[in-house]
């Protein structure tokens, strides 16, 4: 619905529309900002993905060394007996408002937690690998849960943007001059009506 043609709206709709600007300004750097943060994260992501896929291999390779050096059934009870990983801690950091997870791990240097007899270095080694791989593991859940907030909130913030450039500016773009034109209008229209009550006066 179109605004009446006063001055009142005339001031509303020109603040609206500079609003709007300002609003797809802040906008669009959010969105510039969000996508580059996004993207440095997906580099580190398939650099990880890789590093991790090559460290389960080997850890799979030796774990399968060590069941077949000291058996299935030594290597599951060794498995049992190792500690549960409790240090897992999740904090937060904002970028232009959007919550990225910081997933803290206590990294202790790796010690067996089983005697030496009856194990070998295969077994050693698939734990070494296995540590890793959770480590790893650890980076790239931050990572991807980070990514995924990053582009929830770029859709978001890409949607209210294209409101406002292909919505609400124009329209308000348009109301301005509306109303501009209609205030023109009747400010000619007033002069031309003075300007006849006058030349009457005159010729009286």
């Amino acid at each position: 619905m179109a605004m009446v043609p006063t001055k009142g709206n005339l001031i509303i709709a020109k603040n609206t529309l500079a609003l709007s600007k300002t609003g797809y300004g802040l906008l669009d750097k959010k969105r510039n900002i969000l996508s580059r943060e996004m993207m440095n994260l997906t580099d580190a992501a398939k650099a990880l993905q890789s590093k991790i896929e090559s460290t389960f291999t080997n850890a799979y390779s030796a774990l399968e060394q060590a069941n077949i050096d000291i058996g299935i059934e030594t290597v599951e009870k060794i498995g049992y007996a190792m500690a549960v990983e409790d240090s897992l801690e999740i904090k937060f950091r904002s970028v232009m408002g959007v919550e990225i997870p910081i997933v803290m791990l206590d990294e202790q240097p790796i010690k067996p937690d089983y005697g030496m007899k009856n194990t070998g270095s295969a077994l050693d080694e698939a734990v070494v690998s296995f540590v890793k791989v959770k480590y790893l593991t650890r980076q790239l859940a931050q990572i991807e849960t980070s990514v995924y907030r990053l582009a929830d909130s770029i859709k978001k913030t890409q949607k209210r943007a294209n409101a406002l450039k292909n919505i609400m500016i124009p329209r308000y773009e348009e109301e301005t001059k509306n109303i501009q034109n209609a205030l023109d209008e009747k400010e000619r229209e007033e002069f031309s009506r003075l300007k006849v009550i006058k030349s009457q006066k005159e010729k009286k």
